[in-house]
Formats: structure tokens, sequence, C-alpha cells
């Protein structure tokens, strides 16, 4: 599981030896602010939990993956080499399979 922005700050804060007075002073906020984005009873903008990151000499990274949805990309392209015909035989096949409770067809030519 990701850290939450509250442990992301409290662990740089504690890896550069600042205090939240500090590090309040540098952002020009509280302590109490950044106690409650510490114990995570507000959720900061991004903006800000880059800002306060960059006053602790760290920078904020946010990355994207691809999201695993279970559809078997492989099986999409190995149906769209047939023909029109193979693919309408095949659906036609694993419909069949369904409304008779048979195991679905898994060759390109079944």
């Amino acid at each position: 599981m990701e850290p939450s922005p509250g442990e992301l700050l409290r662990a740089a804060r504690s890896r550069h030896g600042v205090s939240q007075a500090r590090l309040a002073t540098r952002a020009s906020t509280t302590q109490s602010a950044i106690s409650r984005i510490e114990r995570d009873q507000v959720s900061p903008s991004v903006e800000t939990l880059r800002s306060l990151l960059y006053l602790l000499g760290e920078d904020l990274e946010l990355g994207v993956a691809e999201r695993d949805t279970g559809v078997d990309r492989t099986m999409i392209r190995e149906r769209l080499e047939l023909s029109a015909g193979e693919r309408v035989d095949y659906g036609t096949s694993f419909t069949d399979s369904l409304i008779q409770g048979r195991r679905a067809p898994t060759g390109a030519g079944a």
C-alpha cells in the first residue's frame, strides 16, 4: 500500500531532522497545520505537498501505471487475425457453448 501524504511528509521531515515548527516557519504556515497533514486529518493538495517536500530538499514525483483490467490483449489480437467469417463462427460457437453450459472454444479456428 502506498504511503499517505501525511506519512510521506513526516518521513521526509524526519530524514532531514526538521521539526514541524521549523517546516511551518519555512512554509509560512502554522505548526498545527503541518501536524494535521502528518496525522492525515486533512489532505493537502498535490501542490501543497510538493511545496512542503521542496522546502525539505525533496521532489514529489507522480506517476501512472497501467491497471490490470483482466482483459487478455493477446486473445483480442488473435481474434482480430481471423477473417470476419471466422470471427462470426467463433462468436456463434462461443455463444452456443454458453447456452449449453460447456467450456468455451479456445483455439483460433474453434
